[in-house]
């Protein structure tokens, strides 16, 4: 399924290794690089898709920018990546994955593919029930006969379709990478844990 390139804002003090995650990206991504905490929170809008973020930077750290962001509502991927091991303090913090210094070119930019492509089946489910609910209320109100007369009730039905069929496209895109894999039957395995005990 072919996606527009995802803009990436990679938050990183050592302005050499901003640089590298930069080149490593450059193929796949538009990119943008702050070596700062104030020059990230000026370079975050609501066009940015996902955030590449280090921790603890002199000023502003990472956690204050994550705050900010999410503080904002805006609508990206932030996905720490810092030398800092991740400890219980985790757990209340809003980033959507978690990568421990040093990482590897192929763990960045699968990290950026992944979020990339968990947003688009977030934005894919939220137009595809909001059609379903506009569906239902027709369904309920109108007479089939109204219904098979309106080409606006055609259109939605086929735009439906085609919804139905990329959520399942990306969803087996998600299930094929290993990782989220990995995560669904941790997830699935926790939860029958819990419902056993």
């Amino acid at each position: 399924m072919a996606r527009e390139p995802p803009s990436v804002l990679i938050v990183e003090d050592e302005p050499d290794l901003a640089d590298l995650y930069a080149t490593w990206l450059a193929e796949s991504c538009t990119v943008q690089t702050a070596y700062d905490g104030e020059t990230a929170l000026n370079s975050i809008d609501d066009g940015l898709d996902i955030v590449l973020l280090d921790r603890r930077m002199p000023g502003l750290s990472g956690d204050t920018i994550l705050t900010t962001i999410r503080d904002r509502n805006l609508d990206c991927r932030v996905a720490m990546v810092t030398a800092v091991e991740p400890d219980f303090d985790i757990v209340e913090m809003g980033f959507d994955d978690y990568l421990v210094k040093p990482v590897s070119k192929d763990e960045l930019c699968s990290i950026v593919e992944q979020l990339h492509l968990r947003s688009s089946y977030d934005d894919q489910l939220q137009e595809f029930f909001a059609l379903a609910s506009k569906k239902a209320l027709l369904d309920a109100e109108k007479t089939e006969v109204e219904r098979k007369s309106s080409r606006e009730y055609d259109r939605l039905q086929d735009r439906l379709a085609v919804l139905r069929v990329q959520v399942d496209d990306t969803m087996q895109e998600l299930l094929d990478q290993d990782g989220y894999r990995r995560l669904c039957q941790d997830l699935t395995r926790d939860t029958l844990l819990e419902e056993t005990y």
